[in-house]
């Protein structure tokens, strides 16, 4: 039986772990590896790494990092910055990653996704997808490059588009709500999950357990993915690495599952 993930996000900007308010200003929060052995010890159903320098500033990925990132991490692990070749992502692979995630290459070249797909898997290929909602209308575009190039693309045709071409995941990043903690775009979400057949995540926006809730009560079986909620702790955010017990994680999914 398929169960919601409840999936950290962990962002990397010049080595240091670090949190965005609508991808702008990063604050520094840590160490990723550091992260990474509090949610093995945690035991977090999966972990997302992006780095948001390397396809910014157009650098290949950081083999080293993930080297240590893959070696540490005790749970699924999906990476994604800076990955233009079928080579690089084959060697992320070969690490010990589970997962390889692209953005801005997959929108440059949907042929990529497809040739990723081939040699890793559809399994492990993912495409991120950063949206903001249109001022009218209700649609969402693509934006790529850390939120700052608008890439003409709608976000759901985009997604329908990354599936026909092999992608195994869409992961949803709704960039207006990126640390602001008050609430997943659930009306997205359903946008997506009855527009495509492969596994789903949704980022940006939880505040609270009770979002996640709400997200996989209104939705479905998806990932629910987030960075704030896991890293910092009551109003005045103070840096603090966390995730729901075992037992407290059970429970809101059996309850989310109950609608």
């Amino acid at each position: 039986m398929l169960r919601p993930r409840i999936i950290p996000c962990l962002l990397v900007h010049e080595g240091g772990l670090v949190k965005t308010v609508k991808f702008r200003d990063p604050t520094y929060v840590g160490d990723p590896i550091n992260a990474v052995r509090i949610f093995n010890e945690k035991e977090s159903d999966e972990l997302v790494v992006l780095d948001i320098d390397a396809s910014a500033n157009g650098v290949a990925p950081d083999f080293a990092m993930i080297a240590d990132l893959a070696a540490e991490c005790r749970m699924p692990l999906c990476y994604g910055g800076g990955i233009t070749t079928v080579e690089q992502a084959k060697k992320i692979i070969s690490l010990g990653v589970e997962k390889v995630a692209l953005s801005a290459a997959a929108v440059a070249d949907p042929a990529l996704v497809t040739a990723i797909s081939d040699a890793v898997g559809r399994q492990s290929t993912v495409v991120v997808i950063d949206v903001r909602k249109r001022t009218f209308g209700g649609k969402y575009d693509v934006y790529t490059h850390n939120g700052t190039r608008k890439a003409g693309v709608n976000a759901i045709e985009f997604a329908q588009a990354m599936e026909a071409a092999g992608a195994g995941e869409i992961v949803l990043n709704a960039i207006d709500r990126d640390g602001v903690m008050k609430g997943y775009d659930v009306a997205l979400a359903r946008q997506l999950r009855a527009a495509v057949n492969i596994p789903i995540s949704i980022l940006g926006g939880a505040g609270s357990l009770d979002d996640i809730e709400d997200l996989v009560r209104e939705v479905g079986v998806l990932g629910a993915a987030a960075g704030s909620l896991f890293v910092f702790k009551g109003k005045y955010r103070a840096v603090l690495i966390n995730y729901p017990q075992p037992a407290a994680k059970e429970e809101l999914v059996q309850r989310a599952m109950r609608r």
